[in-house]
């Protein structure tokens, strides 16, 4: 079923005070709902659902503007559902008419409504967030023509892993689930476990590796038993090993990884999809997550810089070998055709599509390189504060959300909440560059 959305009725209530009689209707984030389009999000949000019977989902105005206020304002979803029961704007803004005293949805909806939306569905918001930047007047259109790209990391939220602490992880994941399931253990190494963890620490610390290394394949020889143990129980019972068969896998390639081998490993066992990326920073040599591709335009628009497109790489490839996805993901969102792309070194030998690789400039490149190319590729670094803003005031320094299609949302919903951030200042200086011109005029004819 669809989702029943919302619309001014204009009724009036002999108890209830209308939110538009009691708050600024200048303030920035009633300027903004009245400046998005909602039936624009309605229309695209609501190709994820079909027309069967069922319980009818919450509108998508509500939940569009959840998704946009927890990324804009970089909240929690328990720390959006207390804001919004105590703030008359943040309800405006998801289409209350009335003050509400209680949530009309659980915490939970908005997880729910993220899963069904997907990165597809939710780019509309990055979309929307350029079309509202263009109707006021922050951003000119043909400024999305020409654009700087860079990637960058989105670390997944996990312990830096070690192999002694992930042999012990999937040591403790496989015993709890052994009791949960009614499995009766030779031994669970619970005690001896916990003290050649702490063993192994101390050892590394004090740079006795020797010794840590003793303790490391203690730990992998409990885990090993372990796993035979279980293989050994549920064999012949695929009620039971469909339930191991996961955990079970993992646990067998943490066993059986070594140090520096080639090709995937795993580095979390909540998270099997998180990479080790490597971007040469001294403070930072490795991160623990998913390279995201990021472009924002090549000239200061009047609103800021904006993020035209971002996109989660997952698989870790060489940044000029993601030109030929994002190139086109771009220009579809967009909606117009890429002139120009500047980008940093490690974008040579790209693979930009036939027809735009003489379109694209790296950093250092001496061919083809007019006067005007060379003042613009002074401007590649706009991008490195853009990503540092994402990350620190929009939840990209941090991902939260599970699996693969996690890091897709996370990525898209932080660029959409950095845009809008940078609409809320911008239309809080019109505000303000309104009332000097007011008020200046009043100054100047007193009568």
């Amino acid at each position: 079923m669809r989702p029943k959305e919302r619309r001014d009725s204009g009724n009036q209530d002999l108890f209830r005070s209308r939110l538009d009689q009691i708050m600024d209707l200048d303030h920035p984030l009633a300027k903004l709902a009245r400046t998005i389009d909602w039936r624009f999000l309605e229309e695209r949000c609501g190709a994820a659902y079909t027309d069967r019977p069922g319980h009818p989902p919450l509108p998508t105005r509500l939940m569009a503007g959840l998704a946009i206020l927890k990324h804009t304002f970089n909240l929690s979803d328990e720390a959006l559902c207390e804001r919004w029961i105590e703030n008359p704007y943040y309800q405006h803004f998801c289409g209350e008419e009335f003050f509400r005293h209680t949530l009309p949805f659980d915490r939970s909806s908005i997880t729910r409504w993220r899963h069904r939306m997907g990165e597809e569905k939710l780019s509309a918001l990055l979309q929307e967030s350029l079309s509202v930047a263009a109707k006021t007047g922050a951003l000119k259109p043909s400024d999305l023509s020409r654009v700087i790209a860079d990637t960058t990391v989105q670390p997944k939220n996990v312990t830096f892993p070690t192999e002694a602490k992930l042999a012990n992880r999937a040591r403790e994941k496989l015993v709890n689930l052994a009791k949960q399931m009614g499995v009766v253990l030779r031994q669970s190494y619970v005690r001896v476990g916990k003290f050649a963890l702490m063993k192994h620490q101390r050892y590394a610390h004090a740079k006795q590796f020797k010794r840590a290394n003793s303790s490391l394949r203690k730990l992998k020889t409990y885990l090993g038993r372990v796993i035979r143990d279980i293989g050994r129980k549920i064999e012949g019972k695929p009620n039971l090993e469909r339930k191991f068969a996961h955990l079970l896998g993992l646990s067998r390639r943490v066993l059986a990884q070594k140090r520096g081998q080639r090709g995937p490993k795993v580095y979390s066992l909540h998270a099997p999809e998180v990479e080790c990326i490597g971007k040469g920073k001294p403070h930072k040599p490795y991160e623990f997550g998913v390279k995201l591709s990021v472009a924002t335009p090549i000239k200061h628009s009047k609103g800021g810089q904006f993020v035209t497109h971002v996109a989660a790489l997952p698989g870790n490839p060489y940044d000029g070998h993601t030109l030929a996805k994002v190139i086109p993901a771009m220009e579809a969102l967009l909606g117009n055709t890429i002139a120009r792309m500047i980008a940093d070194a490690g974008y040579r030998g790209h693979n930009a599509p036939p027809d735009r690789k003489l379109r694209v400039f790296t950093a250092g490149q001496k061919r083809r390189v007019t006067p005007q190319i060379k003042r613009e590729m002074k401007r590649r670094s706009a991008v490195e504060p853009v990503i540092g803003h994402l990350k620190e005031d929009h939840r990209m320094g941090r991902n939260y959300l599970a699996h693969r299609a996690g890091d897709a949302a996370n990525a898209v919903l932080a660029a959409a909440g950095y845009n809008f951030r940078r609409l809320i200042r911008w239309l809080r200086f019109l505000l303000f560059k309104i009332l000097t011109a007011l008020f200046g005029q009043l100054q100047i004819n007193p009568d």
